[in-house]
């Protein structure tokens, strides 16, 4: 019962912080969700500190949720294949390179400039990490999280073209930063003498190679039984079973589950929208099925970070190194968004507006992912800095960033009306 009664409270917290954003607030769902339930956690934690018994009670059972597996091995892959599957696969198909570039390119400098310069900065703040927990942070923290970039940038106004870079970025290199964070795991665990180059490599592509092997074997599979059958109850019952099994099947192989919903996604909303395989009722179905389940995962994971601030210790040292971590992973984000498009222009004759990259940069959400996989790392002193650190930086990123990228949009030129905009993106579809 002590689990029910967690996600009952989590549950009727949820709906509750949804009624009064959308009654009251009129702020983005996820910002409304996290600010609300965020606020509410430091009045409890004032009210913990005179005393109150009801409020120990509630923390103790917020304590109760693992927040690192509920996301990592229940969430995750549903959110992940909810907002793949609603991806235009086509558009994304034509800015592959600058999608792709972002993310295998851009992912790994800023995981080396902000696991470097932490390294170098946290002993000046009396708080020495070693340079391997370093990294790990920076795997946890430079992708994008596609949870956060679905629920806040597309309501943001943004023209559709850089929308579905930033989303079709987020997707992957979430999936590139969760193998990348999986290889630093094992030489944090091991030692870097006992794990070779030859391991390193091999746990790489087996992540990443076979979670794309997978994902699009998922993909193929799920449209052919689709295009098999015309019962939309049945076709809904299927991609929750791809999603579920799926997840299930990469984790027994060892291969990325991020990975392999992204690109299970992305085929069957291909095929589904491009094709016979689907009738128009049961198209609707299967949208709306997806777009429900993603509204109420996106608002329990939203309340949950929110409320993860009661069961987090955040001493004031390591709240003064998350302000600097913000400065950091910002910068980072510029490097790692300029360098690939400056790849690019070097081998297409892709030029870049000069609003490509600070939207690129302010657009970089962080969310519940990073706090995730800072909750994932083993115990020690290390791991309950970096914790804190990252959950500034994702408050930062969700609140900070994300009420803002609307009017950063908008004081640009870059919303959805924007005639440059749609010139620029025609531009770099045709490289």
């Amino acid at each position: 019962m002590d689990l029910y009664n967690a996600l009952a409270l989590l549950l009727v917290t949820a709906a509750a912080f949804a009624y009064l954003n959308n009654r009251f607030l009129k702020m983005p769902p996820a910002i409304g969700l996290m600010s609300l339930a965020l606020l509410a956690s430091l009045v409890l934690i004032g009210l913990a500190k005179l005393g109150v018994a009801p409020v120990l009670n509630l923390a103790g059972i917020v304590g109760k949720i693992d927040f690192s597996a509920i996301v990592m091995q229940v969430m995750l892959g549903f959110l992940l294949f909810a907002g793949a599957i609603h991806v235009d696969a086509r558009r994304l198909g034509q800015l592959r390179w600058s999608v792709g570039m972002l993310a295998l390119v851009g992912t790994p400098i800023s995981v080396a400039l902000v696991g470097g310069a932490m390294y170098l900065l946290l002993p000046w703040l009396g708080l020495p990490v070693p340079l391997i927990y370093c990294l790990l942070f920076g795997a946890l923290i430079s992708p994008t999280d596609p949870v956060a970039v679905l629920s806040i940038l597309t309501k943001a106004n943004i023209s559709k073209d850089l929308e579905i870079k930033i989303v079709g970025e987020s997707l992957f290199n979430d999936g590139v930063g969760v193998v990348l964070f999986v290889v630093l795991l094992e030489i944090a665990r091991f030692g870097p003498q006992e794990v070779s180059v030859g391991h390193a490599l091999t746990v790489f592509l087996q992540e990443a190679v076979g979670g794309l092997a997978l994902g699009t074997a998922l993909g193929l599979g799920s449209a052919w039984l689709l295009r098999s059958v015309d019962n939309y109850q049945v076709e809904v019952l299927l991609t929750l079973a791809v999603v579920a099994g799926g997840t299930a099947l990469a984790s027994y192989l060892h291969t990325s589950g991020p990975l392999a919903m992204v690109m299970a996604g992305l085929l069957v909303g291909y095929f589904s929208r491009s094709g016979d395989i689907l009738s128009d009722k049961s198209q609707e179905y299967i949208d709306k099925f997806w777009e429900l389940v993603d509204e109420i995962l996106n608002a329990l994971l939203f309340v949950l970070t929110g409320l993860e601030v009661l069961v987090l210790d955040i001493p004031g040292r390591t709240f003064g190194a998350g302000l600097v971590a913000i400065v950091v992973v910002l910068l980072a984000r510029v490097a790692s968004v300029t360098v690939p498009l400056l790849l690019l222009k070097l081998n297409t004759a892709f030029k870049p507006s000069s609003r490509s990259i600070p939207i690129l940069t302010w657009g970089g959400l962080r969310g519940g992912l990073a706090v995730a996989l800072a909750l994932s790392l083993p115990d020690s002193p290390a791991r309950d800095i970096l914790v804190g650190i990252t959950y500034v930086v994702v408050v930062f990123s969700i609140i900070g960033q994300g009420l803002t990228i609307g009017p950063l949009v908008k004081w640009l030129g870059a919303g959805a009306a924007s005639a440059e905009a749609t010139q620029e993106a025609e531009a770099m579809a045709t490289h």
